[in-house]
This record gives structure tokens, sequence and C-alpha cells, in this order.
């Protein structure tokens, strides 16, 4: 995939189609925070009722075909955010997730410049996030053993961490 044809951006309206494509799928919302979208009205309204605080389309030739979120932390937390992502399967395993993720690192450090660390908890069999998080210049920092109740199970997750005096690694 040629870096130059992926772009982050605010969601708009239109994408509502584009996100109940890939939103739609089981695959996809297993291992994410929000219900799989069934209708057009759930797309418009994953993208219009966000309580995430930064949140990015990642798109390619302007399309909509996931995203990247971050939620910072507040009070005492707020020298650190979390992470996350997700990619429209027809997308894996072609290096875009990688690229989107270091494209979010700068924008999310210059609209929140009190965060000092990204952090991301990844479920530890998820090995494909491993390597995103890894390729985008991520350090492993450990393992926490049945650590989170997730869709009615109790995972194991994988803490990485983005340092904002880490250099980015170029795409």
């Amino acid at each position: 995939m040629d870096s130059s044809r992926i772009t982050l951006r605010p969601y708009k309206s239109t994408d509502a189609d584009d996100v109940l494509s890939w939103a739609s799928d089981d695959r996809i919302t297993r291992s994410t925070h929000f219900s799989t979208l069934t209708s057009k009205e759930d797309a418009l309204n994953f993208i219009d009722k966000s309580s995430i605080p930064w949140r990015r389309s990642i798109c390619i030739d302007d399309r909509s075909i996931g995203m990247v979120v971050a939620r910072p932390g507040s009070g005492d937390d707020r020298c650190r955010a979390e992470i996350g992502y997700v990619l429209g399967v027809e997308y894996w395993g072609q290096g875009i997730t990688p690229v989107a993720v270091k494209m979010a690192i700068p924008l999310i450090l210059d609209e929140f410049p009190e965060i000092v660390r990204l952090q991301a908890l990844s479920n530890a069999e998820h090995k494909a996030s491993h390597r995103v998080l890894e390729k985008a210049g991520f350090i492993k920092d450990g393992m926490f053993r049945k650590y989170l109740y997730f869709k009615g199970e109790i995972k194991g997750v994988v803490l990485y961490s983005f340092l904002s005096t880490d250099p980015i690694i170029p795409s």
C-alpha cells in the first residue's frame, strides 16, 4: 500500500456507509469497545455521538476504512493517554495500521501537550496488534495476566508505551 494514500481526519456524516462496511463485521468488533453496527442509523450515531476525546478516521483516498482513538487521562493521570485502533478486514496485513498509528502520535501529543506517555493495552492473544504497535515504535512494557474483563471473558493484556521523547519511526 502506498502510504501517501493513507490519511487521518475527523469523521463526517457522509462516512456512514463506509463506517457501516467495517464496523458491522464481528471479526473487528470482537476486540473493540463498541458493539457491532447493524444499520446506517447505528453508523450515524457512532459518528455523531462518540464520547471519545480524540478520534480520527483512517482513510484511503478519503474513504473511511477504520479509526485511531486516544483517551487522555485526567487529574493526576493527565500525563498519559490510551491509544487504540481498528481497521476494516479487507485492509488487514497491508501495513496501513502502523502507518496510521505513527501519523496519530504527533497529532495527539500536539493536541494534548500534557501527555508524556501514550499506552496501549493489547489482548495477549492478538499478535497482529502487537506487531502494529511495535512497527509504530511502541515498546513492550510487560504483560498482565487475567487483567481485563472484556465481552464476557477475563483476558490477559500486553502493555505497550510510546513516550513523548521517543523518536517517531519514519514510514
